[in-house]
């Protein structure tokens, strides 16, 4: 299994310019790794969401690349995401969920089918282009520069291991987040 801290620092390694829309426990990880909180989305008190906001920043967004970070409950809250993001096919979309069985940021309840749900093959039944599983660190390291530069809409499962413990919580509001999203996609534009 993959530590998810450690693949959150691999993707704020290869991220770029890309806007990231993290969820839940990734948006408590990623807040100490994020290299660019102008462009950065933490989706914070709507659970399953991440992945539509994700989609309509995609298609407002051609040109730029969206990541977004959810989790297995997360996307078990909104499971038609998948065949909604697979239909608008957003060229520039790569959809990161973390697969720990548990709802970890309120410790630790099982989420519905723990274990025997395949995220991976859900992506791809829904009409992901791309779809991915990794349990190991390095190999996930190894492939993501090439993942992230392929064609969207993209999915990628990582089996990282359930810790019932949440990370302290970013004190945030959604609203301040969109607010300095806005004003970092202001200042790219304002570049070209």
């Amino acid at each position: 299994m993959i530590d998810s801290f450690e693949a959150l620092r691999v993707i704020s390694q290869h991220r770029g310019e890309a806007i990231v829309v993290a969820t839940m426990t990734a948006n408590r990880e990623w807040v100490p790794l994020s290299t660019r909180r102008d462009l950065d989305c933490l989706f914070t008190g709507a659970m399953g969401k991440a992945s539509s906001f994700g989609l309509g920043l995609a298609l407002a967004l051609p040109e730029h690349k969206v990541i977004v970070l959810d989790g297995d409950g997360s996307l078990l809250m909104n499971l038609g995401t998948l065949v909604t993001i697979a239909h608008m096919a957003p060229a520039n979309l790569a959809h990161f969920v973390f697969e720990n069985g548990i709802y970890r940021t309120t410790k630790g309840q099982p989420v519905p089918n723990a274990g025997r749900t395949n995220f991976k093959g859900l992506a791809e039944a829904a009409g992901y282009r791309r779809s991915y599983e990794f349990s190991d660190l390095e190999k996930f390291r190894a492939a993501l520069e090439g993942i992230l530069s392929e064609r969207g809409p993209v999915f990628i499962c990582l089996k990282v291991p359930p810790t019932a413990t949440p990370p302290p919580y970013p004190m945030i509001q959604l609203a301040d987040t969109v607010a300095t999203l806005a004003a970092g996609l202001k200042r790219l534009y304002e570049k070209r």
